[in-house]
């Protein structure tokens, strides 16, 4: 079965009315808010909490009957012609809200090149750890295909979620936090497809959220923006005649 385009654009549809919602009072509301309320810094240990919880979860079931019944369970239900590869594209929809959330003029943590930058450093960090381990464990996908473990799909559905959530927490919490809702669907798809078993799914999302935090805490080339003083830059996804891209201007 192959996903319309108009379905991707009704979920970033979707999850950009949260958006409009806490933003519909203007940034002066928003930033009174903040300014009465004073912003709590979270340690890197406190960060780390769920993401381990998701990784620990994934190795004690990993490889048990308790989740080759499950998938089984699951593939019983739908049936085992199921497939609906909605996963292949909505594990980018976290990185389509943060650049429409840019172009909607959203405050944001960071510069949209700084926000790209951390995007793209922690998605090759967590894709690497996420391959090492599929090549290194080599475990047994349910449709049979070697490398399962960890999730690619579901890791990378997480990282993305991670940075809008570190980039609109503080001007637009569930805003940021709706990319989660992306990315647990993402994760549910490769289950439902058949294409990994729950600990390989619990896993890959715990990889993508822990290296993104660590990004953010550390921010490596922290000082690197040759677009920071620029104003006259127009940088945001694009798409036309079923073609994906990204519009670039920049203005002499």
């Amino acid at each position: 079965m192959k996903i319309s385009s108009n379905v991707l654009f009704c979920f970033l549809f979707l999850s950009l009315l949260s958006l409009n919602a806490q933003t519909v009072k203007g940034t002066d509301s928003i930033q009174a808010k903040i300014d009465v309320y004073p912003k709590k810094t979270r340690t890197l240990l406190q960060k780390s909490i769920v993401p381990a919880s998701l990784i620990g979860l994934g190795l004690l079931i990993n490889n048990s009957d308790f989740e080759r019944n499950l998938q089984s369970d699951i593939r019983d239900k739908v049936g085992e012609d199921y497939e609906f590869p909605i996963d292949d594209y909505i594990l980018f929809m976290p990185v389509a809200q943060m650049y429409a959330a840019d172009v909607l003029g959203v405050k944001a943590k960071n510069h949209w090149f700084d926000q790209s930058k951390y995007l793209f450093i922690s998605n090759v960090i967590s894709t690497s750890i996420s391959e090492l381990l599929k090549r290194t464990i080599t475990k047994t996908r349910p449709d049979g295909i070697s490398q399962s473990f960890p999730s690619g799909h579901t890791t990378i559905a997480f990282t993305n979620a991670a940075v809008l959530q570190n980039e609109f927490q503080e001007t637009a919490p569930v805003f940021a936090y709706s990319g989660y809702a992306f990315a647990a669907t993402t994760g549910v798809f490769r289950m439902l497809n058949n294409k990994h078993y729950l600990s390989d799914v619990l896993v890959g999302a715990g990889i993508g959220v822990f290296v993104t935090q660590l990004v953010y805490h550390f921010k490596p080339l922290k000082n690197f923006n040759p677009f920071k003083k620029s104003k006259d830059i127009s940088f945001f996804p694009q798409y036309k005649e079923n073609t994906y891209g990204f519009y670039f201007k920049y203005t002499l």
